[in-house]
């Protein structure tokens, strides 16, 4: 019965275009190159319709798996993460691969598994697996993802980690089956780095929390800023226990000061505890960048170029909030696949995995220019936006970084820097 159906539409089809090529030649006879064009783009599009029609229809299934974890009380609980984190860009991202879908006869699907005990993730995985799923987006820290990533192994298993930024998992500790769609904290500091390097600020007073995530973001800044010639003229470690929220003007100021002059403070503040009162405290008038002042960011907010700004009224009339750096790795990460299922117009896991490490995958992700994955360690290229909480400020690569591929690569790690092949 659907293929009378079909065949019924082709029908009508056919004696439209019919109807239509001949007002073309008609309306355009001394025009004879727009008339090419136009029917030229009419018979394309009459193929790639009557292709559709005929086409067996497919369904893709994805699974979203969260692990809630707890956070230290500190100056971020003022400004709480929602529970839906990543999972709503997600969930965007299936209803606008729904819009072009439903004219190829694709469908796409998600559910979403959150949990607060750790044990129960990789079980979840295996019997959703056992079930015929084979794409997963993993919000869960670097603990948990690298046995996640050891089963996967010799599975056609398709992994994407929106949430984990950590250098290692790039550089060193590789994973073989996890593409990343959330920038690493190496391409952060090098954007930041970039940005130091254009406005000739070259020296800087580094502060950094005592927790292992402050120390692993002030080694990233200090590998970026050898990289672009930046000095580290003093590094400082905050741990304090006083309430900023009374003190700051007094303790930060006397913090601060250093025997040598410098042009910018970087931040390393994971949890943003003490982070969010440097600004404007700093013994020295100075810029502050890094955890607080300027952020190197995937998304936030403010942006609204490329189209941007019609994404952000979307998620907001989706979410009822703003759309965050998290929700924009996993709108990526849905984005990758259905980009890749409208082109190969099949959902044979295998295949999207060959077609997205491929040279012939592009994204369009509303930041001016197509993306792509790095084969050696499955890092989504993509330019990064230096925000402060209510403006734009720059984006990095800046201008006149150089690079024999893509200027994309001189932020993170390139092929040469990373053990992963």
């Amino acid at each position: 019965m659907l293929m009378y159906i079909h065949l019924f539409d082709l029908v009508s089809l056919i004696s439209f275009v019919r109807l239509y090529t001949a007002e073309v030649n008609m309306f355009f006879a001394t025009r004879t190159k727009l008339k090419k064009f136009l029917l030229k783009g009419i018979a394309i599009s009459t193929w790639a319709i009557c292709f559709t029609a005929l086409s067996k229809p497919i369904t893709v299934d994805i699974s979203y798996v969260q692990l809630l974890q707890k956070h230290s009380p500190t100056l971020s609980n003022i400004f709480p993460i929602p529970e839906n984190t990543g999972y709503s860009g997600a969930k965007l991202a299936i209803n606008d691969s729904n819009t072009t879908g439903k004219f190829l006869q694709q469908h796409f699907e998600i559910t979403h598994f959150v949990t607060k005990k750790s044990t129960e993730l990789l079980a979840y995985i295996e019997g959703e697996y056992d079930l015929g799923r084979r794409i997963f987006i993993l919000d869960v820290p670097l603990i948990h993802l690298i046995p996640i990533d050891q089963w996967a192994k010799d599975k056609p298993v398709l992994l994407f980690n929106v949430g984990e930024p950590a250098d290692e998992i790039r550089s060193t500790q590789c994973l073989a089956s996890v593409f990343h769609t959330i920038p690493s904290d190496a391409m952060k500091s090098d954007a930041l780095a970039q940005w130091l390097l254009y406005r000739r600020m070259s020296n800087v007073l580094l502060v950094r929390g005592s927790q292992v995530e402050d120390i692993q973001l002030a080694k990233s800044f200090k590998r970026s800023a050898k990289r672009f010639g930046i000095k580290v003229v003093d590094e400082k470690v905050w741990d304090f226990n006083t309430d900023m929220r009374r003190t700051a003007q007094q303790e930060i100021p006397l913090f601060t000061q250093t025997i040598k002059d410098y042009d910018a403070v970087y931040v390393a503040d994971k949890e943003k505890d003490f982070s969010e009162f440097i600004p404007f405290n700093t013994y020295l008038p100075r810029p502050v960048i890094g955890s607080a002042g300027l952020e190197a960011l995937a998304w936030h907010a403010v942006i609204e170029q490329w189209g941007a700004a019609q994404l952000q009224g979307r998620f907001m009339t989706l979410a009822n909030r703003k759309m965050n750096e998290t929700d924009f790795a996993g709108y990526l990460a849905v984005r990758s696949v259905a980009q890749s299922v409208h082109e190969l117009n099949t959902n044979v896991s295998a295949h999207i995995i060959d077609y997205i490490t491929s040279d012939a995958f592009e994204l369009a992700a509303y930041k001016g220019r197509k993306l792509s994955f790095r084969a050696w360690n499955k890092q989504l290229r993509m330019p990064l936006a230096l925000v402060h909480p209510h403006a734009l400020v720059s984006q990095s690569p800046q201008p006149g970084m150089l690079h024999p591929i893509t200027e994309l690569d001189t932020l993170g790690f390139d092929i040469q820097e990373s053990q992963c092949k």
